[in-house]
């Protein structure tokens, strides 16, 4: 009695992860996502805490509408853990539309600029300045958006952009 091809391939799967996970043993986060390093890393040592940057979004450009965000964070890529991003915007005024900055929670709602379950966390009045400072202080993907005009400068202003930090290596 054989296993056919879809027991092969879970038996061949499951010995792959044991076998990643008993190389990596010694490489993990605890809950606070502090990594431990004792065991090194076959090419260098990760290191989190290295020298961080302080980045402003948009460059010189800063954080306004009509602005390509995505296309700015691919150019200016990689970004690491303890980057500090900077949103800088003009406080609301009589010539300029207000901004503000969205954490949204996954790539759907990054995708559709739906904000409804987004966090706000800057407001239109944090850009001024030296901005509004946004720390990547975890291993995992950001999605930003201005969510002013109800989503209307993200869908039609391109005013959003994901990243996803990376280690940095010594």
């Amino acid at each position: 009695m054989g296993l056919g091809n879809a027991g092969a391939l879970a038996i061949l799967v499951a010995i792959s992860m044991f076998s990643i996970g008993m190389a990596n043993k010694n490489f993990s986060a605890d809950w606070n996502g502090n990594w431990n390093h004792t065991a090194g890393w076959p090419y260098g040592h990760w290191n989190a805490d290295q020298t961080s940057k302080r980045i402003i979004v948009g460059g010189s450009e800063n954080w306004h509408f009509g602005f390509n965000y995505t296309d700015w964070a691919i150019r200016n890529g990689p970004f690491y853990l303890n980057d500090t991003l900077v949103f800088k915007f003009d406080p609301p005024n009589d010539t300029t539309f207000p901004h503000s900055v969205y954490l949204l929670p996954n790539f759907w709602s990054f995708q559709n600029c739906d904000l409804r379950r987004a966090q706000k966390i800057a407001q239109v009045t944090q850009g001024g300045g030296e901005g509004f400072e946004f720390v990547l202080k975890r291993w995992q993907p950001y999605y930003f958006a201005c969510g002013e005009r109800n989503g209307f400068h993200c869908k039609n202003g391109m005013m959003k952009f994901s990243v996803w930090p990376f280690f940095r290596r010594y």
